[in-house]
């Protein structure tokens, strides 16, 4: 998927459908005198319903539908016929959808299964036909309930990428050329920073038939909670993978210093991230002979409080035991 079709962010419009009027008719036959009230029910308006479908990956196709609506009940007829149902107008949304109210800002639902429905705006219910309103002081009425509107609402769909382990590095790192050296996806590659502007899926490929999906966000940089560079918006990205594998070159001028910058600007855009299980992979190590790797070996044991690896993305280096890492946190208890 090229990236302007990756669309994670739109808000639409959203209306029910009205309810159905109830019927007044009085039954009238041949031979029947006075055969009395028999108007039926209104049909109720149709749902807004929002639907999660595995096999959508953006939400590019609301961008340039904003406003839906279901369809209208029908009224009631006579011999108490009901008035059939209004349309449902359903949504499919990639799993990973979250709803929000646009007026609020509240979150409203999060679409996270396949088949997953959840009714955004109930349509109106249909008005009662006037036999229901028949009793022995009142034996021919002859009004009847009109039917409910139908509801109005603005809805902000947001995607957050559902992926099992998150990349999360400073841009022209090497997570574009590690998540193409895995898998099968084939992002943008090229030697200056924000190379990836959208995010990018990958399934890496274990033993046994078994994989595990990766996610590839645009570069963080310092302040990016704060809105710099363009790693705040796709930070939401990485809140609902389990494991976030911090990519760091060896060529760093301080690989601690630059894990704790990336750990800061998570935990100031969201303090649950800290929760996740964290890795580092040391990128780019083909540049480093053993005397240079035994030496930044025995630093990083003092200095880093999580597990890191070296790896190499150009030269395969490592990316078996990085995958094995990876596996294991994964299935850990």
């Amino acid at each position: 998927m090229t990236e302007g079709n990756f669309v994670d962010y739109v808000k639409i419009h959203v209306t029910s459908g009205n309810g159905g009027a109830g019927s007044a008719h009085l039954h009238r036959e041949k031979f029947i005198e006075k055969g009395g009230p028999d108007g039926g029910d209104g049909g109720r308006g149709g749902h807004i319903i929002i639907k999660g479908n595995k096999n959508l990956w953006t939400l590019l196709h609301l961008k340039f539908k904003r406003h839906l609506r279901a369809g209208h009940g029908g009224n009631g007829a006579k011999s108490r016929s009901t008035g059939h149902d209004g349309q449902d107008e359903y949504i499919e949304v990639p799993l990973g959808t979250t709803l929000k109210d646009s007026e609020t800002d509240k979150v409203i639902f999060e679409i996270t299964e396949d088949g997953q429905e959840f009714i955004a705006a109930e349509g109106g219910m249909g008005g009662r036909g006037n036999w229901h309103f028949k009793s022995s002081t009142n034996q021919t009425p002859r009004y009847a309930q009109s039917g409910i509107d139908g509801y109005e609402v603005s809805l902000t769909l947001e995607l957050k990428v559902l992926a099992d382990v998150g990349l999360v590095g400073y841009p022209n790192v090497g997570k574009s050329t590690l998540l193409a050296a895995i898998t099968a996806a084939k992002p943008k590659i090229a030697n200056y920073e924000f190379t990836t502007l959208k995010p990018n899926l990958g399934i890496v490929q274990y033993r046994d038939f078994r994989s595990f999906v990766m996610a590839d966000i645009p570069g963080i940089i310092e302040g990016a909670a704060e809105g710099k560079g363009i790693g705040h918006r796709f930070l939401r990205h990485i809140e609902r993978n389990s494991t976030l594998l911090f990519m760091i070159p060896a060529d760093a001028d301080s690989i601690a210093g630059q894990y704790d910058v990336l750990l800061h600007e998570l935990q100031k855009y969201n303090p649950e991230m800290l929760d996740k299980s964290r890795i580092i992979a040391i990128t780019k190590s083909d540049m480093l002979d053993d005397e240079l790797k035994a030496e930044l070996t025995e630093e990083l044991d003092r200095e880093l409080p999580i597990p890191y690896l070296f790896i190499s993305s150009v030269t395969q280096q490592g990316l078996t035991e990085l995958k094995d890492a990876l596996w294991k946190m994964l299935n850990e208890e």
